[in-house]
């Protein structure tokens, strides 16, 4: 780990230094970047990539790899337009704690307020005899959801592909993909299929900030999008931020994944098959110009050129561990924030060094989130800076996500 995170292993506030207080970036280490990505596109492991680095607002490294398609060969271009993913759950994020500031919605609301159906959930049992589904058993919740457990992942709804064989089994039963949805009819379509955990009792991801996406409609009377829009993307300047493409140029500037990277083919097929579905928790497309006026709205805690977004308590309580010491919340196999990191409200932060030897690179009160088709950024409030990396990868992001960001963090320290 560079000597810079050991020494800087210590809880900070969110805020800007003053700027020469604070390390700048080797540019023969940031090199070391450019080496890594010309290597990836080089070899054919990877199609291309949009990396940035952002300290005290401004870039101090933004480079363009490979293709954005490479079956056309057409350049990556900074302009470049990604699927986020689960990089979408932050901003869905945010957009709730909008209305938590204006008194709309409250963590310990419960979900059956808005969404009635999540009144009558069962919670499974894991059946014996190799988890078969004849043998489910079912009971009653310990007590009801509640919107905090949607924001932070304790809500005991998953994905289809994450959990016991049994459980996943269930939610590909359950249908929900068929046909034409909305967040309406997708949500209903959620709430007849059985818990995987007793709420507040485990951290699991899955589809909860989907349903707090569909929250956020019922209480606003807008489509997801059309709230976004209004309150986020348009006084943000976030042009090319929306769950659909619009025009032949903008979808032109679409990234895609290599052909052999089946699984990210497949999920973005599926994504793009159902336009009329806003997933909060995985559907929109940005660039790394857009994302980045986002994350660096997140680093000045809530406000970006003026403009604040959601207050400082707000921001305080969407970025502070609510599933650690005390909180009654596990973990398990499937804790994607990771070795060292807790979790807000659709974010991640690092908490302690973690369990690893040497810790793995960063800093204590840096956020972070990533996504299933390679995306990632980060927020360091301690360095002043925020980092992205933009590919389309479901092979290769867990292999190339942990080089880079030593590489990022090894550009700060001392030599």
């Amino acid at each position: 780990m560079p000597r810079l995170a050991l020494a800087c292993l210590a809880s900070v506030t969110i805020g800007a230094a003053r700027a020469a207080d604070i390390a700048a970036p080797s540019p023969e280490k940031l090199e070391r970047i450019t080496a890594l990505f010309n290597d990836e596109v080089n070899s054919g492991r990877l199609p291309g990539a949009v990396i940035l680095i952002q300290q005290h607002g401004k870039p101090v490294y933004l480079k363009t790899f490979g293709y954005r398609d490479v079956t056309t060969r057409t350049p990556m271009t900074v302009d470049t337009i990604f699927a986020l993913h689960s990089m979408t759950k932050p901003i869905t994020s945010v957009a709730a704690m909008m209305l938590i500031d204006e008194g709309k919605l409250s963590p310990q609301d419960l979900l059956s307020k808005y969404i009635p159906a999540f009144a009558d959930v069962k919670v499974g049992i894991e059946p014996p005899n190799d988890n078969q589904l004849s043998d489910l058993k079912l009971e009653m919740p310990d007590r009801p959801i509640t919107i905090q457990d949607i924001m932070r992942h304790t809500s005991g709804i998953t994905y289809e592909y994450i959990g016991a064989d049994w459980i996943q089994r269930l939610y590909h039963s359950g249908h929900l993909f068929d046909g034409t949805f909305d967040n309406k009819e997708f949500v209903a379509r959620l709430a007849k299929l059985p818990l995987s955990r007793q709420p507040g009792t485990l951290w699991r991801y899955g589809h909860s900030t989907d349903v707090l996406g569909r929250v956020i409609e019922v209480i606003t009377g807008k489509t997801l999008y059309e709230f976004e829009k209004e309150r986020i993307f348009d006084p943000m300047k976030l042009k090319d931020t929306k769950f659909v493409l619009d025009s032949a140029d903008e979808r032109a500037r679409m990234a895609e994944p290599l052909p052999s990277d089946k699984i990210l083919v497949a999920a973005e097929r599926d994504r793009r098959a159902h336009p009329e579905w806003q997933s909060g928790g995985g559907g929109l497309v940005s660039t790394v110009t857009d994302y980045a006026r986002f994350a660096q709205m997140l680093l000045n805690g809530g406000e970006l050129d003026g403009i604040r977004y959601i207050s400082p308590a707000a921001f305080k309580d969407m970025t502070t561990d609510h599933i650690g010491p005390g909180s009654g919340v596990g973990r398990d196999y499937w804790y994607f924030p990771g070795d060292g990191f807790g979790y807000g409200y659709g974010i991640a932060m690092r908490t302690d060094p973690g369990n690893a030897k040497p810790p793995p690179p960063g800093l204590i009160g840096e956020l972070k989130w990533d996504s299933g088709s390679g995306t990632y950024f980060g927020v360091d409030p301690t360095l002043d800076m925020v980092y992205i990396m933009l590919e389309q990868t479901q092979n290769e992001r867990q292999r190339i996500l942990p080089v880079f960001k030593k590489l990022v963090y090894d550009a700060f320290a001392p030599d």
